[in-house]
């Protein structure tokens, strides 16, 4: 196992294994260390370019860089020994390669401004991943949406029935709620996207690197001018965390409603038996835990951003050992959201709707009595609190009659509504479920005509944002592809 090479110059002794753990941010590593190699590379040709190293050296180092990104990297250069996979890579180059060729890698630059262009590349693959997830989301609330556009349902308030509404209008509320968790991860992106390279420690480097053709190759849309601003801020991490938990709380808002509606006490949906568990003592039972787990979930990406938010927000101008506490709070959100959501798209997909019931449930509750309120407010020219009030006299009394209504009228306004002219069927014509949702014909009502423009216009959005993050994967593969192969070709 090699020295570590950061180390020996300025400190002596040895570490307790004990210390050296405490230090090590290796596990956290694990999931930067490609991008490592990436800036690697980018940086030593950039070193190539400014005629900072030799191209003999050049060569000899890009070998072994892309023998690394070809083969992985070594479990050695792992290891605890290291405080961190720069450490690691470098000391394991100086090793194979010698100190004359290895240690001229670190030319101009400082783990600082490393550190910050690996998480950067890699939280931009993995906003590309979630924005893909969530196409895919919002792909699966749209078919149901369309498949359900007759399924009438009782909506809530306050968990209690309200008014009737349709599965499909309720299903593109979610949709509409991703999209904009799309819509924030998307701006996100362009933020992070911005490198901090040749920032080296904070003050830059005498050397006279290029920022901006460093940035180019490794796929950056620019570069961050100041430099100690570069290397001190995570408010790219940040933004990301909350961007998640935004939608985390998204997706356990539909975990919360599955696992009602999948409750004996509703019935409105059956979840695939794969989502599902039972009792270990209990053999009836069929628990929605998937759905559980995805709600517990949302709690542990908002705990995440407390605890990011918590590390960065006492730090001085400008790196600090602390922030290397921040990186697994990041990654561990963006796993675990990820995993959710993906696992929220097969989840939904997999759903069986019970449409009887939901119908025999849309009508409970007085649900249309507002229905009935606008009749007598446009039939009789009444104020919209008299009208209000007379039904929900008429509620009080357990029946939406025209007795019960007439009886009301006369106490409240010392006549009653019969010798006006409204008639029982009048009455059980405007409670009609059916009629009460097609006479909501305003953009994104739950009425027919309004859901299929919705969808429609949802299938179009949704398009449209599939390819801007297409175009964005693609700008990033093309980026990587080409680095790679004019690296191949200064290293012959």
């Amino acid at each position: 196992m090699q020295n570590d090479v950061v180390r020996r110059g300025r400190l002596a002794g040895e570490r307790s294994g004990e210390m050296m753990q405490f230090l090590s941010s290796m596990e956290a590593d694990r999931h930067i260390a490609d991008a490592d190699v990436l800036v690697d590379i980018a940086h030593v040709m950039m070193l190539k370019k400014q005629q900072i190293i030799g191209e003999n050296t050049a060569k000899e180092l890009l070998s072994a860089l892309l023998e690394l990104y070809e083969s992985g990297i070594p479990e050695q250069a792992f290891s605890v020994e290291y405080e961190d996979i720069h450490a690691g890579i470098e000391s394991f180059l100086v090793g194979a390669a010698g100190e004359e060729i290895g240690g001229r890698l670190h030319i101009g630059r400082s783990r600082n401004d490393e550190v910050a262009a690996c998480l950067r590349i890699r939280v931009r693959e993995d906003i590309i991943k979630q924005l893909a997830i969530l196409c895919r989301l919002r792909e699966t609330l749209v078919a149901l949406a369309e498949e359900h556009i007759a399924t009438t349902m009782p909506g809530f308030t306050h968990l209690q029935h309200a008014q009737p509404t349709r599965l499909a209008h309720h299903l593109l509320a979610y949709e509409q709620a991703f999209s904009r968790d799309f819509d924030r991860l998307a701006e996100s992106y362009d933020r992070v996207n911005m490198s901090p390279l040749g920032a080296a420690a904070f003050a830059s480097t005498g050397f006279p690197v290029n920022r901006e053709y460093v940035a180019r190759l490794l796929g950056f849309s620019g570069i961050l001018e100041n430099t100690m601003d570069a290397v001190a801020s995570r408010d790219f991490a940040l933004e990301v965390l909350g961007d998640l938990c935004l939608m985390m709380v998204t997706a356990s808002r539909i975990c919360e409603e599955l696992i009602l509606w999948s409750s004996r006490f509703a019935g409105f949906v059956s979840l695939d038996d794969s989502f599902c568990s039972t009792s270990s003592i209990m053999p009836q039972k069929k628990n929605p835990d998937s759905a559980e787990i995805m709600r517990a979930k949302a709690g542990s990406v908002i705990g995440a951003y407390v605890s990011a938010a918590v590390v960065v927000k006492g730090l001085p101008m400008s790196y600090n050992r602390d922030l290397q506490e921040l990186t697994p709070n990041l990654l561990r959100a963006i796993h675990d959201a990820k995993q959710s959501t993906g696992l929220l798209v097969d989840m939904l997909a997999s759903a069986t709707f019970d449409k009887e019931r939901m119908r025999d449930e849309a009508g409970k509750g007085f649900s249309t009595a507002t229905d009935l309120a606008d009749m007598l407010v446009r039939r009789f020219d009444l104020p919209f609190r008299t009208a209000h009030t007379i039904v929900g006299m008429a509620v009080r009394k357990g029946e939406l009659t025209l007795s019960a209504l007439d009886s009301a009228s006369t106490e409240l306004l010392g006549s009653n509504l019969s010798s006006r002219g409204l008639t029982e069927a009048d009455v059980s014509d405007v409670l009609d479920i059916e009629k009460s949702l097609e006479q909501k014909k305003v953009p994104g009502s739950p009425s027919r005509v309004s859901l299929l423009a919705a969808i429609s216009s949802r299938k179009e959005r949704l398009r449209a944002d599939r390819e801007k993050a297409e175009e964005r994967k693609g700008l990033l593969t093309g980026s990587r592809d080409s680095l790679i192969r004019e690296a191949r070709r200064i290293a012959g």
